[in-house]
């Protein structure tokens, strides 16, 4: 027992690693193998063809998803990263989260907005501006790069972070109404059971917390995403009570964390797959999915690919991988990886190794010799 009559086990993390799928769910990875954890046998399509591994086309005809109807009607379910019309959207966190790892630097302005033409340059669907209740010259480049996105007409949507606190909610308010642009608040709280046994919280006070986040976004006139930080060490029970929370907020997004770089391929299926079928329960299945990720276990990127192969409809990352500990999901390899497995348009990887040029400028953060598309050793091959 601790020193206050707690008992140090109930910190002990879920593993959705291990995480069982609900009766009659069977994940199927990408390619139709069943998962790890899935059973029963596999059929093929009709016709007796092979399901399309990675990257490969779908068969003439329409789309991936049109394609393999034959097999969805006899029950089987693929996870192609085929996205059809709609390809998966990609979160620049590098000037947030990125910024957080100790060994990088908050770039100066002229870099930032440098960074921010560079992220379009390669396709970024949206930034995040940073955390503009952490002070006041976090608050200022807020403000100043989205008026650099306005003013150079920048194809980038706008998010911020706060925690679920009102007076987090209401600097990104502020940010929003002094430059006049719309900007998503990203309000983030961890539920897992060693966060909660360290900050001594429970089920209600998460749920007052999102239901206060909510309001303040709601009366500030800006959509909200609930960011569950730690998501992929929560258990389904708490999970539950953020998703309802945020439904009842009237929140627009739903962002599953894995924050410490602890989740695996399979943990991911079961993670998301489980959220669709809370959100479906709560008749929300507008809510969109984000995933955000880190690299602790060398697993970030493969985790973000297998987000989008289950359906997430926007991945997080961040130039160079930077971030903390290990940093994050590495954002040029996700996207040259997303482009060649056909979720996104392929970019050019002269851009690729352009912006990663940018981002070492800005974050005074070396680029590794065997860096697979900007490293001095790669472009020498």
């Amino acid at each position: 027992m601790s020193a206050d009559g707690r008992d140090p086990g109930a910190a002990a993390p879920f593993d959705w690693n291990r995480a069982e799928p609900a009766p009659g769910e069977r994940p199927l990875r990408p390619g139709g193998q069943l998962s790890p954890f899935g059973s029963g046998g596999l059929r093929p399509p009709a016709g007796g063809q092979q399901p399309p591994r990675g990257g490969q086309q779908p068969p003439p005809g329409g789309r991936l998803a049109d394609a393999w109807s034959d097999a969805r009607a006899g029950g089987e379910v693929w996870l192609p990263f085929g996205r059809g019309a709609r390809p998966v959207e990609v979160l620049d966190e590098t000037l947030r989260d990125g910024i957080q790892g100790v060994s990088t630097v908050n770039p100066s302005r002229a870099r930032k907005i440098e960074l921010l033409h560079a992220m379009a340059s390669v396709g970024v669907d949206v930034v995040n501006l940073g955390m503009p209740a952490t002070g006041p010259r976090q608050f200022d480049d807020a403000c100043l790069l989205v008026r650099e996105i306005v003013a150079s007409r920048l194809p980038l949507g706008l998010t911020a972070a706060a925690r679920t606190l009102a007076a987090d909610v209401e600097e990104v308010a502020r940010v929003a109404e002094r430059t006049g642009a719309p900007i998503m608040v990203y309000a983030f709280i961890g539920s897992s059971p060693i966060r909660l046994f360290v900050e001594g919280w429970g089920p209600d006070f998460l749920a007052r917390s999102v239901d206060e986040a909510g309001r303040a976004a709601a009366a500030a006139g800006l959509p909200f995403c609930l960011v569950a930080e730690d998501a992929t060490r929560s258990p389904p029970d708490m999970l539950r009570t953020l998703f309802r929370a945020a439904v009842d907020a009237g929140a627009a997004r739903l962002c599953l964390c894995d924050t410490t770089g602890h989740v695996t391929p399979p943990g991911v299926e079961a993670l998301v797959a489980f959220a669709r079928r809370e959100l479906g329960a709560l008749g929300a299945t507008g809510i969109e999915l984000d995933w955000h990720g880190h690299n602790d276990r060398g697993l970030g990127l493969a985790a973000a690919l297998w987000a989008v192969a289950s359906g997430v409809e926007r991945v997080h990352a961040t130039a160079l991988g930077v971030g903390e500990r290990t940093g994050n999901t590495c954002l040029e390899l996700l996207v040259d990886n997303l482009g060649r497995l056909g979720a996104r348009p392929p970019v050019p990887r002269e851009r690729l190794a352009a912006y990663c040029a940018a981002a070492s400028r800005a974050l005074a953060w070396p680029v590794a010799p065997d860096h697979p598309i900007a490293g001095a050793l790669s472009r020498r091959g």
